[in-house]
């Protein structure tokens, strides 16, 4: 049962960071997102493990466990994040979502053939309607080609950006669940401090070596800035969460119900971006079916 909540929560975090990038990818590149969101969150979990005294275990962890964990923020906190970023820049949140949630599909790649289990026609249903709810979208997509603010959507890009970062995003927990290697919520938590701490200094690299300077990244456009730190504590809140959902409870109830952040995204882009998304009817029944289809999918657990 908390592990369920731990997760609906993370859903709900992952939602209003989604919400607020989009607003500062209007304005702001990508990468700057990345150089800004990924390190706030360094600080922020190492808070956490001094608070909670969860520091020794730095110490004594494996180094399968490190190896993993580091492999899982590589992947999903640059990797996946840029790719998912990239599709929310040039879709806007709520119509990103349904294309995300195809990454669904790839855990289930690893459940169902990678270790053998059992299709069924529960199972092709859940995977056919999430295939046809961001279909939908797309193919209705010259009805809905720029919002209210004026803004241009790119299907064709933002759809393969979208299905990248869902390649990477349905990846990242196996490596959590190998890198926990048996482990509790105390070794989950480090592990997120590991695989941000990882991932940020993975980015520092390629600021580096790319000859930018610090200050050109972390001062251009300023007004992006403001909503990237706000995302980037969401996204912290998001990430800390959904470690300790996976530390007491198994991927296949962790990650279904995470995919329920696509509604709150629906909730809070209404609110804080109404004019910057498309949101009608089309979209919103596209968006129906991808939730039934992992409900269905769901069931097959």
């Amino acid at each position: 049962m908390l592990g369920s909540v731990l997760a609906l929560l993370s859903s709900m975090m992952f939602a209003g960071n989604m919400t607020t990038l989009r607003r500062g990818v209007i304005t702001a590149p990508v990468y700057q997102a990345i150089a800004i969101t990924v390190p706030i969150g360094v600080p922020l979990f190492y808070m956490i493990l001094v608070i909670f005294d969860y520091t020794y275990l730095l110490y004594t962890m494996s180094f399968d466990s490190l190896f993993f964990f580091s492999l899982a923020g590589i992947v999903h906190l640059i990797i996946g994040r840029y790719c998912n970023y990239k599709s929310t820049q040039l879709l806007g949140a709520t119509l990103a979502g349904p294309v995300t949630q195809l990454g669904l599909l790839v855990s289930i790649f690893f459940a169902f053939f990678v270790l053998d289990e059992v299709i069924t026609l529960k199972l092709l249903i859940g995977i056919s309607l999430i295939i046809i709810g961001p279909s939908i979208i797309l193919f209705l997509g010259k009805e809905n080609s720029k919002t209210k603010s004026g803004i241009i959507i790119d299907y064709k890009k933002g759809y393969i950006w979208g299905i990248l970062c869902a390649i990477s995003f349905g990846i990242s927990p196996y490596f959590v669940k190998v890198g926990l290697n048996e482990g509790g919520v105390k070794e989950s938590i480090v592990g997120a401090f590991i695989a941000y701490f990882s991932a940020t200094i993975l980015i520092f690299l390629i600021i580096i070596i790319s000859k930018k300077s610090f200050r050109e990244i972390y001062n251009y456009q300023k007004e992006g800035v403001s909503w990237f730190l706000l995302a980037g504590i969401f996204s912290f809140f998001a990430h800390l969460l959904r470690y300790m959902a996976l530390g007491i409870a198994p991927i296949s109830i962790v990650e279904p119900i995470q995919k329920t952040t696509i509604i709150f995204r629906v909730i809070f882009s209404w609110f804080v971006n109404k004019k910057h998304e498309i949101i009608n009817f089309k979209v919103l029944f596209g968006i129906l079916l991808s939730i039934v289809g992992v409900y269905f999918i769901i069931w097959q657990i």
